[in-house]
This record gives C-alpha cells, sequence and structure tokens, in this order.
C-alpha cells in the first residue's frame, strides 16, 4: 500500500489567504513564538514589556518569520489557569503594539477562546491558532466563521492542566487524524475556508507517541490541509537528551529537519534564524532531488 506521501491522490492546499494576501506555502514557512506569558515553559523566550515585545518581533521579522505566534495563556502541562480578562489584557496591548511597529507583520493569535479571538483580530490579527480546535470554547468555531481568518487546528485531549493524564490511545496516528478530519468537515461546513491543522506534539501524548506521530507525520497529508508542527525546545527533546530547554536548540533544529522531510508547511519556533537554516537546507534537498 503507498503511503500519504507517495500517494498523489492526496493534494495538500499550498496557499493561505491572509486578508487577500495570499502566502505561498509550496515552500515551508516560519512562524515565531512570542510568548508574553509569565510562566512559559522556557524562560528563554518570554516577553512582557513593550520594549521586549517590539525587540523580538523586529529580530523575528528580520531572520525571516512569516507569521508571529502571539500567546497570552500558557499552554505548558499544568499551566495555571488565568481569566479571559487577565488572557485579554496581555494579547490586546501586545497585538496593538505590534500592528502599531509593524503593520505589515502577520499576527497569529494563540488562543482557545472565541472573544480573545474576535477582539484580536479587531485590532489587527491576521490568524488564530487554537490548541483545543474548539473543544475549549463552543463559540469559536462560528467566530472564526464570521471573522473568516485562517485557523489552525491542533488535536489535544482535555486541558493543559488534565492532558498528562489522557495518553491512552488505541491508534494514535488514527485517532489524531480522525478528529482533525472531524473538525475540518464542522468547519468547511461553516464556510471557514483557510485550516492548517497542527497533530499536537507534547499536548496528551507521551515522549514515545510524540516521536510515532513524527515519524509517520506525512500521514496527515490525507486531510488535505497545510501541516504545523510545533517542535521547538519541547521535552520529547530535553528530557530524551537529558538536558535542559535552554540547551535543546540543536536537537530542535533536527527535529524540524525531520518535520520537514515528512511534510510540514509551517514550522512554530522560538528561534527563526535555525529554523529558517533547516528550511533552506530542506530546499536544497528537494530541489535537487527533484531535478537530478
Amino acid at each position: 500500500m503507498k503511503s500519504a506521501e507517495q500517494n498523489t491522490a492526496f493534494s495538500t492546499n499550498k496557499t493561505l489567504n491572509i486578508r487577500g494576501r495570499l502566502i505561498d506555502l509550496s515552500v515551508p514557512q516560519v512562524m515565531g513564538i512570542l510568548n508574553v506569558t509569565p510562566d512559559s515553559f522556557y524562560d528563554g523566550k518570554r516577553f512582557t514589556t513593550e520594549t521586549d515585545i517590539l525587540n523580538q518581533v523586529d529580530k523575528m521579522l528580520t531572520e525571516g518569520a512569516t507569521f508571529i505566534d502571539v500567546g497570552g495563556y500558557s499552554s505548558r502541562p499544568d499551566a495555571t489557569d488565568i481569566s479571559e480578562a487577565e488572557e485579554l489584557k496581555r494579547v490586546i496591548g501586545a497585538v496593538r503594539i505590534i500592528v502599531r511597529k509593524f503593520p505589515q507583520a502577520i499576527l497569529s493569535i494563540d488562543t482557545f477562546r472565541s472573544e480573545v479571538a474576535r477582539q484580536a483580530v479587531a485590532e489587527g490579527a491576521a490568524m488564530i491558532n487554537d490548541i483545543s480546535a474548539g473543544e475549549l470554547d463552543n463559540n469559536m468555531f462560528a467566530t472564526i466563521a464570521g471573522l473568516q481568518v485562517p485557523y489552525t487546528i491542533m488535536h489535544m485531549r482535555g486541558t493543559p492542566q488534565t492532558m498528562k493524564s489522557l495518553t491512552a490511545y488505541d491508534n494514535i496516528l488514527k485517532e489524531i487524524t480522525d478528529f482533525l478530519h472531524q473538525k475540518i468537515a464542522v468547519l468547511e461546513t461553516l464556510g471557514v475556508r483557510d485550516i492548517l491543522v497542527d497533530p499536537g506534539f507534547g499536548f496528551a501524548k507521551t515522549i514515545e507517541q510524540n516521536f510515532r506521530v513524527l515519524n509517520q507525520l506525512n500521514y496527515l497529508k490525507i486531510l488535505g490541509k497545510p501541516v504545523l508542527t510545533g517542535l521547538s525546545r519541547k521535552s520529547m527533546i530535553w528530557k530524551s537528551l537529558g538536558i535542559s530547554p535552554a540547551d535543546a536548540l540543536n536537537g530542535t533544529t533536527a527535529l524540524n529537519m525531520a518535520a520537514l522531510l515528512k511534510g510540514s508547511s509551517i514550522l512554530r519556533v522560538h528561534d527563526v534564524k535555525e529554523a529558517k537554516e533547516a528550511i533552506k537546507l530542506y530546499t536544497n534537498i528537494t530541489f535537487t532531488s527533484l531535478t537530478a
């Protein structure tokens, strides 16, 4: 049987419509992470002052990020749950100062709350990245349909506070794919056109399961949507290597290359320069093989 990677019957959408601006994903792109939280798992990339935020956005854009993903709610395992009001305070303030300084930047908002999504888009954000794929807010899908912005749906069970106990699967790849397929079907019925999928590395998955999903990432091609992967400095890397998140850049780059070879269209990362270098080398490998 042919794999999804080999089967030409599956065709992945290779563009995103960002407020009428088409983003080409035939060459993979980078999404830079901007955590405006005090408790992100990686303390080397937390930004809470206006100067820090603007300096980091400038750095990521200069290094080649296509998207900036702004998150005001920490989704690391066992993270403290915060109110919608607190998340709005963090996110909307960041969006306003970024849009004022960098009006051409494409801002994605990492949130599972529809009101945060709505207000952020009203302030100039252009995409929503939802770790729950609508599971944690029943109004999210209708909100996205009304906003008509690209929407990333991720596979997760439970919440950041409970997900570590929800890792029992009969067939993890099938269950992830079925979950995402069902969400896509509902979204398309509502008229949502630009959908990305994320298998959710580190969310309700053991280290072994994370590597299994990465090894078979190309299976998600059957969904026909661009795949976003978030592997940056995650515990599957630093726990496997016996190091800390601060020392996990080399491991991140190694797994990002694996994700690219398995069909990822967007790398969501803390370190943009290194991700862009990985993409450059990946494209050298790919185009050389195609033209040889």
